[in-house]
């Protein structure tokens, strides 16, 4: 396993939360250089937020589109958001951004950036795929919680924050199905195939960035444990 590659996928939510959030990405973008000259090398797999929410919601609303419209609208925004980030970590990244995760990849780069790759697979699936394709074992995804918690906290004030999860138990806390647009903190086909392949998936909240450092220095911090 490469010790030195980690894996983020950075959530749609991060990126674009409303409009693009240039305060987190110059946030992210200072700690992922900080750890390159330390020898580290990522992966970073790009969700859709917002961009891809808005085009989304305006194809439901505009009649009995299919799903496979849908989907690929949610695509094309985390291509959006993944050349952004290609383009924020330019003297770094490797000059393509890669969609297909089961094509042959070979970088030398320091940074690989990737995006969705086409209908009925997630960001969460391909980051999974990546993940397998480098053997290893570990996945770092950015979100906008905290916690995993065991019911949905904006509904629930007595939710409780989840510090470490088995994938069994995490699945039960999904919806049995995927669907273009969902809202989960990592979908139920790629958790299926991240517990097939024993893969480990750490929710972190990317915006508390400090926190994020603590982790990629093996140092204690907050999040939610899957494995």
């Amino acid at each position: 396993m490469p010790e030195n590659l980690t894996i983020i996928s950075v959530g749609g939510s991060l990126i674009v939360p409303d409009k693009v959030d240039t305060v987190f990405l110059k946030s992210f973008k200072d700690l992922i250089i900080k750890f390159i000259k330390k020898g580290k090398r990522f992966i970073i797999v790009c969700g859709g937020g917002r961009t891809a929410r808005n085009y989304q919601e305006a194809a439901r609303n505009l009649g009995n589109l299919r799903k496979n419209d849908i989907d690929w609208l949610g695509i094309f925004g985390t291509i959006i958001n993944a050349n952004l980030l290609r383009a924020v970590f330019y003297k770094f990244s490797h000059p393509k951004v890669i969609s297909n995760p089961s094509e042959k990849i070979d970088f030398k780069e320091k940074i690989l950036i990737a995006s969705g790759w086409k209908p009925g697979f997630s960001t969460d699936y391909g980051t999974v795929l990546l993940t397998k394709k480098f053997k290893t074992k570990r996945i770092v995804n950015l979100t906008n919680i905290d916690y995993v918690y065991n019911k949905d906290p904006k509904k629930f004030t007595n939710a409780k924050p989840i510090e470490k999860i088995s994938w069994t138990d995490f699945r039960r806390l999904l919806p049995r199905k995927w669907r273009p647009g969902l809202n989960s903190p990592f979908d139920p086909v790629a958790s299926k195939e991240a517990e097939k392949a024993g893969i480990e998936v750490v929710i972190l909240n990317g915006k508390k960035i400090k926190n994020l450092e603590n982790y990629l220095l093996g140092k204690k911090f907050f999040g939610t444990i899957i494995k």
